[in-house]
């Protein structure tokens, strides 16, 4: 399995590591520390360092209550990173809704579009339709960041998730967007209360039977602070990386072909020792 996207095809069969680089002031976990373009740099050479395979870059905070960026404002933020990204020599995404973000970065030759609006927002999917590659990432959020911890989804959220990534395929497809450069994200924290994340977690397999991979992104949310202390549920996001490592492990071992992750050497390092442990498992009983 592989995904395709602008430049590269990424091999899927084995997990790949998304490093989150956050170009903003207010992202929940690590806003305000990228200011510069040298700071954006020096951090997405130490993920690749540590084994990032993929760097996403946000130039708008999605935490729930967070306000919508004016259009030039998010440009002004991103596209000096991206710039300098792109020369890299590996696989860029660009972490935005706004249909002219996105076109601006593809005409930079950024390789994938990760849209936790799924491609809904006016523009958005006339945009990438245009383009003859490009990879895309179609997130599952109930309302939008400003209403969505407000009032979240109830019950079963399943079969809501399931439906909604499921209809959104079918209009790529209907577009004329070959399923190649399709990724699925269940959308952990967008809209879900604590128990739902983890419902989506344990059932994974569920929103894999739509038959496209996987993309996970647990990295610091706060659900993951709630059952580290149920006491307390202000803990600070950078205390919450051992968590993370584990959620994302989870994940990967349920059949999750992306993670998105802030930590990259921990994950990195947990997940060659489920490598490892997997490569002997199937050396004794192969497939």
């Amino acid at each position: 399995m592989f995904w395709q996207t602008t430049r590269f095809q990424i091999n899927l069969s084995s997990p790949q590591i998304m490093g989150i680089l956050n170009v903003t002031p207010d992202s929940f976990s690590d806003g305000g520390q990228l200011q510069s373009v040298r700071a954006a740099m020096a951090r997405a050479e130490q993920m690749l360092k540590d084994g990032a395979q993929i760097l996403d870059v946000g130039g708008e905070s999605t935490r729930p209550g967070a306000p919508a960026v004016p259009l030039d404002e998010e440009l002004s933020r991103v596209l000096p990173v991206l710039h300098e990204l792109v020369r890299l020599g590996v696989p860029i995404s660009i972490d935005t809704y706004k249909p002219g973000v996105m076109q601006v970065a593809l005409d930079l030759g950024v390789d994938i579009v990760n849209d936790i609006w799924a491609l809904r927002q006016p523009g958005a999917l006339q945009v990438v339709v245009a383009h003859p590659s490009c990879g895309l990432c179609l997130m599952h959020m109930h309302r939008d960041p400003q209403t969505m911890q407000i009032e979240a989804m109830t019950g079963d959220v399943l079969p809501e998730v399931i439906a909604f990534l499921q209809s959104r395929c079918q209009v790529l497809s209907e577009s004329g967007v070959a399923r190649e450069r399709l990724m699925l994200d269940p959308g952990i924290g967008f809209g879900k209360t604590v128990a739902q994340n983890f419902s989506l977690l344990a059932r994974q397999s569920e929103v894999l039977a739509l038959g496209y991979p996987l993309l996970a992104g647990w990295s610091r949310k706060s659900s993951l602070g709630r059952v580290m202390d149920t006491n307390r549920d202000a803990n600070e996001p950078a205390e919450r990386v051992a968590a993370s490592v584990a959620a994302a492990l989870l994940a990967v071992e349920r059949g999750a072909r992306v993670v998105r992750v802030h930590d990259v050497k921990e994950t990195v390092q947990a997940l060659r020792v489920y490598e490892a442990m997997r490569a002997q498992s199937l050396a004794r009983f192969p497939l």
